[in-house]
């Protein structure tokens, strides 16, 4: 349970004055903040409103029972009495989306950690069960794993009186009145106090396609998961240098400015080192790439906090990018049989490549990842979209006003663009396995390679002869040298 939670005051109070003006009777939307178990508090950055869906139908909205509505053709009623008998509706799903494309925006120790919402507090007391199922959807939409907290933040703002008020929302099955618990929130500096830190992950993954598993055949998003989640259980175990040196991580900095850190992989400590033939392996999955990451915790964590972020962020954006694609995929298969992108051969012409069996295939494939981009967000701060291959930076204007409700940047040269493209590929040998796990070059043909041998062999006859020859001329010369010095020994002693 999180006892206190902090608020970035110069952001909160400019959303109050935007709501006081909106005219709005209500309004729902999300918590972007940090929780740190370690220091047991919440912070919060930002609230976002969800916006309206396809229909342009708000996310929340409060209707009247239909006594109301028969006594207000005959005169009116007291505010109290309204309040009392209207009810509070909300778009869970409609929430919940918008949380899951929220969450791929945000980078390391940013995360969705509740819901919002603008209403009467007489209204506000009678709506507990479905604030408490909204804040139960976005949990499950955007679960915090690695935090181990099994609870969200639900902020309410009152417009009558103004005031702001926090509570812990328990996530368990059953959702009553006592699932609301309140926690101590306050006005401060939060953006102010974050340390920065970054990260280029560079990564080679290469992974068998076993024969045995044909009649169990998967297909390529569902194994490159796998080799995510593998690569997941590597990342925990790293150590990691920070601004070129080893630091105790129990500590904390005490310098600002933008940490680089750089993690060192156990080698080949989560896997199978095992040599396989190309009768056991039809395939070679080849998961390559580099990711930026970044990173903000509060001066008053340790470094181990920060790692953890980054770490999780490198893994959250790598299962990010693979959401993504599957998304279009799944859109391309819905479309139709005119299908765009990459198609591996005549039997699959009509299925993307997420959505292929890699044992039915015998034909190299490769998918490119979308790339990652960073965009100016609040204080020092930045938060990130993703870019097709075939996109420019132009759809970063609609993802910003649409999801985080801000304007995207003017100015491109403030849009970071660290990253060059992360790619993945399945490799399916026809002529030589090892030439494929190896990564020869495709010069280097079977023919080639024979004559290259050949020249070997030819090579290595010549000098054997010539050690020969040197060796026959050494023997004679050092017999003739011991019949010399025994015909001089003799002379001697005569």
């Amino acid at each position: 349970m999180v006892k206190a939670v902090v608020g970035e005051e110069i952001r909160l109070n400019s959303i109050e004055d935007r709501l006081s003006h909106s005219g709005l009777s209500s309004q729902v939307g999300l918590v972007i903040g940090k929780i740190s178990t370690s220091l047991d508090r919440g912070f919060v950055f930002d609230l976002v409103p969800t916006p309206v869906n396809d229909a342009g139908e708000a996310a929340s909205w409060i209707t009247e029972s239909k006594d109301d509505a028969n006594k207000k053709r005959g005169g009116s009623k007291p505010k109290s009495q309204s309040d009392s008998s209207s009810v509070l509706s909300i778009d869970k799903d409609w929430v919940a989306e918008h949380a899951r494309q929220v969450s791929r925006m945000l980078v390391g120790g940013m995360k969705v950690v509740g819901i919002y919402i603008w209403m009467n507090e007489s209204l506000f007391k009678n709506s507990t069960l479905v604030l408490c199922q909204a804040v139960k959807g976005v949990a499950e939409a955007v679960p915090l794993v690695d935090f181990g907290w099994d609870e969200r933040l639900l902020i309410h703002i009152s417009l009558s009186p103004r005031r702001w008020a926090c509570r812990n929302c328990s996530l368990s099955s059953n959702i009553t009145s006592s699932s609301l618990r309140p926690c101590d929130f306050k006005m401060g500096r939060v953006l102010s106090t974050l340390q920065k830190f970054k990260c280029i992950h560079n990564f080679d993954i290469r992974f068998p396609i076993f024969r045995e598993n044909i009649s169990s055949s998967r297909k390529f998003a569902e194994i490159l998961r796998d080799v995510i989640s593998n690569h997941a259980e590597e990342l925990k175990a790293a150590k990691a240098l920070v601004d070129g040196e080893m630091v105790n991580v129990d500590e904390l900095l005490a310098f600002d400015g933008v940490h680089e850190v750089e993690f060192l992989l156990p080698f080949m400590q989560h896997t199978s080192f095992q040599a396989y033939n190309q009768e056991e392996v039809v395939g070679i999955l080849v998961f390559t790439g580099s990711i930026c990451s970044f990173a903000y915790t509060n001066t008053k964590e340790p470094i181990s906090q920060a790692l953890a972020d980054i770490k999780a962020d490198i893994i959250s954006s790598l299962h990010s990018r693979l959401d993504i694609i599957c998304d279009e995929a799944d859109g391309q298969l819905d479309s139709g049989p005119d299908v765009s992108g990459d198609l591996v051969d005549e039997t699959s012409t009509q299925i993307p490549i997420p959505q292929l069996q890699l044992q039915s295939i015998r034909k190299q494939c490769s998918l490119t990842f979308p790339r990652r981009v960073f965009v100016p967000w609040l204080g020092d701060t930045y938060i990130c979209d993703y870019i097709q291959p075939s996109e420019t930076l132009e759809v970063l204007r609609d993802h910003c006003v649409e999801l985080m409700s801000m304007e995207a940047p003017t100015d491109k040269t403030v849009i970071l663009e660290p990253e060059t493209e992360s790619t993945s590929s399945v490799t399916f040998p026809t002529n030589s396995f090892w030439e494929t796990a190896m990564s020869l070059s495709p010069e280097l043909s079977q023919s080639s390679l024979n004559n290259k041998s050949s020249k070997r062999r030819s090579v290595a006859g010549t000098q054997i002869l010539k050690s020969s020859n040197v060796s026959i001329i050494t023997a004679l010369l050092i017999l003739i040298l011991s019949v010399i010095i025994g015909i001089l020994l003799f002379a001697f002693r005569a």
